[in-house]
């Protein structure tokens, strides 16, 4: 019996040794792939925005790679877990969904869909890396940390490529295509969707209490600096995705808080956005909301609308917008009309009703399970960030009626990013539950000495 007793014990205490050096692997290489998919993103942004096809090719070959490390862990750890991730489910069946488009020949360009199908993976693939480890307060403030310094550097970068132009982007590259050249994009309305999705995240900490005195004012100045890019890069729609997203930040604080010191410190961020505006001598930008007329936009919309009704129920095939376009367009342009300036519009005609429901089923879910995850986010890293990534979603979102970001793969990436921070299980529980299996063999383990 003594001996019996004593073999429990040495097995438990293996198994104890077992569980914590799986553990510390775990740990290693789930910080591996937070910052593998940091570096993903920032090299999606760095290079012009991932729409090139080297760049596409290597934005997709990295989220591979990171892919292949994630299912390495998995298999070496004896099974794969998954998280309860409510948006996994639409995201999937959207993916069904064009391969079906794919397998029925519905697409009028099959070869455009096979190869959005592929870029849609690697959306697939960096939710699921975001939700899966970038789950713990750790995990989470380094990754909003490194996010953070990254938004704030790009954006100095901007900042002096405008004070300093030479129509080229980094000083060196000239882009195949001219356009209102901002930062590393093209299009200066892709730059201003960039900072609205990584705005928020300086902005919602510094009007907590997650950092104090001089590294609380260093945040703050992040969040000033990155806004008042925004407006220099005259995107009407992202300023107006800007002011959305401080008027609903102070709206839910006054709203689940009651306190109004968040509020006007909201008012005094506005405030200081101006002031470097005025500083900079580009007051005048501000001017540019006084010029809101549809143009051209509602003339494609209005096309596009029409292009629906011709395959209302299976569209016309992801990514074939601009195969399509030209036999629907009604005004006359000699500028390639590459895509439909409305995310929503492009969707419903390239995946029809069924894909659109399932994006209104993506967006609900997003929201409905993102909102119970902001509690306590003045004193935690995990309520910060989800109501951070919560507001840079809705920017976003609403800057996509007027506007084609998520057709940029690298600010489509990063909303997907955002998209799992904000509905993403939250790793405290499983750590709970691991203590408490520790705990229980410990106790068989007393329990095996007082027997004896």
């Amino acid at each position: 019996m003594k001996i019996s007793s004593y073999v429990i014990v040495d097995t438990t205490k293996a198994s104890q040794v077992r569980e914590r050096e799986r553990e510390n692997v775990s740990t290693t290489v789930d910080s591996v792939l937070v910052v593998g998919l940091l570096v993903l993103l920032a090299f999606g942004v760095l290079a012009i925005g991932a729409v090139d096809e080297w760049s596409i090719f290597a934005f997709e070959s990295g989220a591979g790679a990171l892919f292949l490390v994630w299912a390495g862990k998995q298999f070496f750890s004896g099974g794969v877990r998954l998280s309860k991730n409510p948006v996994y489910l639409p995201a999937l069946v959207f993916f069904v969904l064009i391969l079906t488009q794919i397998a029925l020949r519905t697409s009028a360009y099959s070869y455009v869909t096979k190869y959005e199908a592929l870029q849609y993976v690697s959306f697939g693939i960096v939710l699921l890396i975001a939700s899966e480890c970038v789950s713990g307060e750790y995990a989470r403030k380094q990754f909003a940390l490194g996010l953070m310094v990254f938004g704030a550097l790009y954006a100095f970068f901007a900042l002096a490529q405008q004070l300093s132009p030479n129509g080229k982007i980094f000083w060196f590259y000239t882009p195949r295509f001219h356009g209102s050249i901002y930062g590393s994009y093209v299009n200066h309305d892709h730059y201003a969707g960039l900072m609205e999705m990584l705005v928020p995240i300086p902005l919602v900490i510094s009007m907590g209490h997650l950092f104090s005195g001089g590294k609380r004012a260093l945040v703050a100045f992040g969040a000033v600096l990155m806004a008042s890019t925004i407006f220099l890069s005259g995107s009407r729609g992202g300023m107006i995705a800007f002011v959305l997203e401080i008027v609903l930040f102070a709206a839910l604080t006054l709203v689940q808080k009651k306190n109004p010191r968040a509020a006007l410190a909201l008012v005094a961020v506005c405030l200081l956005v101006l002031a470097f505006l005025v500083f900079l001598g580009k007051g005048q930008v501000l001017g540019r909301l006084g010029d809101l007329g549809p143009g051209i936009r509602w003339e494609i919309t209005k096309d596009s609308l029409r292009m629906f009704l011709h395959r209302p129920v299976w569209g016309w095939g992801l990514g074939t917008f601009p195969t399509v376009y030209p036999s629907y367009r009604s005004f006359y342009t000699n500028l390639f009309v590459n895509e439909a300036h409305n995310d929503y519009a492009q969707v419903l005609v390239e995946t029809g009703l069924i894909g659109f429901a399932l994006t209104l089923w993506f967006l609900i879910t997003l929201y409905r399970h993102g909102m119970s995850n902001l509690r306590h986010w003045e004193l935690k890293w995990e309520g910060a960030v989800s109501l951070a990534a919560l507001l840079g979603c809705t920017g976003i979102l609403f800057h996509s009626f007027v506007d084609f970001n998520m057709q940029i793969p690298a600010n489509a990436a990063l909303f997907y990013v955002l998209c799992a921070l904000v509905t993403s299980e939250l790793s405290s529980q499983s750590s709970r539950s691991r203590r408490t299996r520790v705990a229980k063999a410990e106790e068989i383990g007393e329990f095996s000495r007082g027997a004896d």
